[in-house]
């Protein structure tokens, strides 16, 4: 497979792509959708809410962590999550302004 190339895309093009990635299983999607009900957990939790394996919510987590849209911290052999606000509330932003575009009507297309 090829590069994606995408440096000759913007930044804003770029960034809808990583958070339509994100969006792109839903396991991660589930595991936002608890994130934002409990306001934070710890990892065992989600393991029994979704049902997935230890390992795969834990490589879940991480995709979501490098995306930015949750963070961790450590308490004792515990690692507990949340949304990180500041990061969520500039995607919600991002993807509301491509999802609210209108189109131009052409006449005669399609």
């Amino acid at each position: 497979m090829g590069l994606t190339k995408s440096e000759i895309f913007t930044d804003q093009q770029n960034k809808i792509a990583t958070l339509a990635k994100a969006f792109g299983h839903p396991a991660r999607v589930a595991i936002l959708q608890y994130l934002f009900k409990t306001d934070s957990c710890i990892c065992g939790d989600l393991v029994n809410e979704i049902g997935l394996a230890q390992p795969t919510i834990s490589q879940h987590l991480k995709e979501l962590k490098n995306l930015g849209l949750i963070k961790g911290s450590i308490e004792g052999t515990s690692v507990c999550y949340c949304i990180d606000q500041k990061v969520w509330e500039e995607m919600s932003s991002l993807l509301t302004n491509f999802l609210t575009q209108e189109p131009k009507a052409a006449e005669g297309c399609c």
